[in-house]
């Protein structure tokens, strides 16, 4: 297994999607944390993110659709999603020794595009 920082990012995701949670447990640092600044939320250490990541309700799969990486800070773009509904996430990794020491991960409520605007722009 790669020690590049997006490298690990990606084996993280890879074995999300999977359903591997467990297995994914030697990519997270010994003091890893994850935050949810959204919902004022934090998770300390690995045991905790796994678990809560295993009994998510539902089958999530996760396609990631954009990475950008430079040293040890690597973001994602990924759409997830259970086949009947589709969310999007953003996620800020720090990569230490190897490992995920730090997300910090956003999910953006989707919104109905602005009217206003409508001249200029192109839906996707």
């Amino acid at each position: 297994m790669s020690s590049e920082p997006l490298a690990v990012v990606q084996a993280l995701w890879a074995a999300f999607d999977r359903f591997e949670f467990v297995a994914a447990s030697p990519l997270l640092h010994d003091d890893f944390v994850f935050e949810l600044p959204q919902s004022g939320e934090r998770i300390r250490g690995r045991d905790n993110f796994i678990a809560m990541n295993a009994h998510y309700p539902g089958q999530w799969r996760i396609r990631i659709q954009r990475a950008v990486a430079q040293g040890d800070q690597v973001v994602t773009q990924c759409e997830v999603s259970d086949g009947a509904t589709t969310v999007h996430a953003v996620s800020f990794f720090t990569v230490r020794d190897g490992q995920i020491s730090h997300i910090w991960e956003y999910w953006p409520d989707p919104m109905e595009a602005q009217a206003w605007r409508a001249q200029w722009v192109e839906r996707l």
